[in-house]
């Protein structure tokens, strides 16, 4: 693991560390606010004993200074620990995201197996919000014990009765409180799957619309997605009546709760147990005492809510890895010399390969399956079921992954491009004043005739493409793509398809390009094309998984029936 990575469960204890101190603030805070909310109605009691009944003005004046003081102290401590709070909130929620988003781009990959990006994206925002606010939760939870314990201690010095029913109903509440929450739980972690799915069935409809107009299945996969998202409207409804219930129940106990005492409070004073001012005090912290209980049904509910999310969120962290963690850094400079040793995985049948550094290979397939498995292998998102592939004579799994990933590009054909500009897709430097940098951008550009495009686009290449690149052609995006995978320049590249949507003047003026740009270095071009396939300096078939032919373009396509069907057909 590098310096700069950290394991799922490495963040989450980082961020319980570092939100302790703004969360033990936060509730200092908070409890300050409640003991002034709790000491108001047996302050007003007071006034009403010494000062009121009395007739006394000065000590009045002196009670309702010390009250005004109180009320002071009310709106800072609640504005400084609401802050607190917040902050807490979304900066634990923040570093969530940042783990999510770090468990999905780690090198070694995984997370996304089985997920849909949609999916991803749902948990890395909403659940991880959901998550963040537990911090919140908590502190309220702490002011509102505070809450009650100061109202309990002080109808204890009031009323021993009262003091008891406080002190033994809130256990009670607080009890049942959980017990209801339990429903809302497991329907909250339903109602986050299914939108969650929902939300990935929408990414992948949107990311697909242009297909799927041309094969006019859109009415299908709208349809499709209406059904999910009736499901997921259905699971929505489910947790929020289940919240509702929740809510009502747990209101209707307080409720109860607070008239048990007002009852008690009020048959004290009738038989002069009680003075009318410690009465007024008693039914004052009585109406208090709703806050901090529906405070305690709301903590509840978002404590529920929470443990649903937050088991999604470490399910994505606790993912295994797609490939074992190599340690072995690459060894420089990179020769870029590959060597497969009886490979077995998807469509590879026990492969052996010898890719030369330096050497232009290109290699076909007859069937697209042996092509995938390669590309995952060459690219380490799979390691092999059996076999060995090695770099520089150092096989890939004793090997640092994000070292990897930098000696070795896999430029998929299916690869993405970002929303933004066609100049930031093709490099994330701003090499815009020219220098070697600027030189580097424009050959790469060329090569990939991504300058044509560039000539296409209202403002050059400072055009957006939108997301995923959809303003733009099939054909433009593979030449963007191919531009940003040539400008990364790496000791190995490994291209897949790069040229199926252009036409075939442009396709041969790339595949010069391509050779030129990557004179002197190792690259594998796996295709089909006859034009791609013609500039490399050695070609190899792989037929049925294994290698069937090995020689230039120009024999096999004169000596090999096989090679000519798969490419010539």
């Amino acid at each position: 693991m590098g310096a700069g990575e950290l394991s799922g469960r490495d963040v989450l204890t980082r961020s319980v560390k570092g939100q302790t101190r703004r969360v033990a603030l936060g509730s200092a805070l908070g409890s300050v606010h409640q003991l002034g909310e709790a000491l108001v109605p047996v302050l007003i009691g007071v006034v009403i004993d010494q000062a009121v009944a009395g007739r006394n003005a000065g000590r009045l004046a002196l009670w309702l200074g010390v009250l005004a003081v109180m009320y002071v102290t009310l709106s800072w401590s609640f504005r400084l620990g609401a802050k607190a709070g917040e902050r807490s909130a979304e900066e634990a929620a923040h570093t969530l995201r940042l783990a999510i988003v770090g468990r999905v781009l780690d090198a070694r990959g995984g997370a996304e197996e089985g997920r849909l990006p949609g999916e991803l994206a749902n948990v890395a925002t909403e659940d991880a919000k959901r998550v963040g606010a537990v911090n919140m939760a908590l502190m309220a939870g702490i002011w509102a014990f505070a809450g009650v314990a100061v109202s309990a201690v002080a109808l204890l010095l009031t009323s021993v009765t009262l003091g008891l029913i406080v002190l033994l109903g809130t256990p009670v509440l607080l009890w049942l409180g959980h017990l209801l929450s339990k429903p809302l739980e497991r329907r909250s972690e339903a109602e986050q799957d299914k939108a969650a799915h929902a939300s990935g069935v929408a990414a992948d409809l949107v990311a697909g619309l242009r297909v799927l107009k041309g094969l006019g299945a859109q009415d299908a996969a709208v349809e499709r997605y209406r059904r999910t998202s009736r499901i997921s409207l259905a699971a929505t409804l489910r947790s929020a009546r289940a919240a509702s219930w929740q809510t009502g129940l747990v209101l209707a106990l307080t409720g109860g709760f607070i008239a048990l005492i007002t009852l008690v409070g009020g048959r004290l004073a009738l038989n002069g147990s009680m003075t009318l001012g410690q009465l007024v005090s008693a039914v004052g912290l009585a109406l208090f005492l709703l806050g901090p209980l529906e405070t305690f049904a709301w903590v509840n509910a978002e404590l529920a809510q929470g443990r649903a999310s937050a088991a999604r969120v470490a399910e994505v962290l606790a993912t295994g890895h797609a490939v074992v963690d190599g340690d072995d850094p690459v060894t420089e400079p990179v020769r870029g010399e590959l060597r497969l040793r009886g490979v077995r995985l998807g469509g590879l049948d026990g492969v052996d390969l010898d890719l030369p550094a330096g050497r232009l290979t290109g290699i076909a397939v007859t069937d697209p399956a042996g092509a995938e498995a390669l590309l995952r292998c060459l690219g380490r998102e799979t390691d092999p079921e059996s076999g060995s592939v090695e770099l520089d004579g150092v096989p890939l799994t004793r090997l640092d992954p994000a070292g990897l990933r930098a000696a070795v590009l896999v430029a998929a054909h299916d690869a993405a491009l970002f929303d933004g500009s066609m100049a930031a897709n093709v490099t994330p430097e701003d090499d815009s004043e020219g220098g070697e940098a600027g030189l580097l951008t424009k050959r790469a550009m060329a090569a990939a005739r991504a300058d044509e495009v560039a000539g296409s686009l209202p403002h050059g290449t400072a055009t957006g493409v939108g997301e995923g690149g959809r303003s733009l052609s099939g054909g433009q995006r593979q030449r963007v793509l191919l531009a940003r995978a040539l400008r990364a320049g790496p000791p190995v590249l490994v291209v897949h398809d790069p040229t199926t949507a252009v036409d075939t003047v442009t396709e041969a003026r790339i595949a010069s390009g391509l050779r030129e740009f990557r004179q002197g270095r190792t690259t594998i071009v796996v295709t089909n094309s006859p034009a791609l396939l013609a500039v490399t300096d050695h070609v190899i078939l792989l037929d049925a998984g294994r290698v069937g032919a090995e020689g230039t373009h120009a024999d096999l396509v004169r000596t090999d029936a096989t090679y000519r069907t798969a490419v010539l057909a």
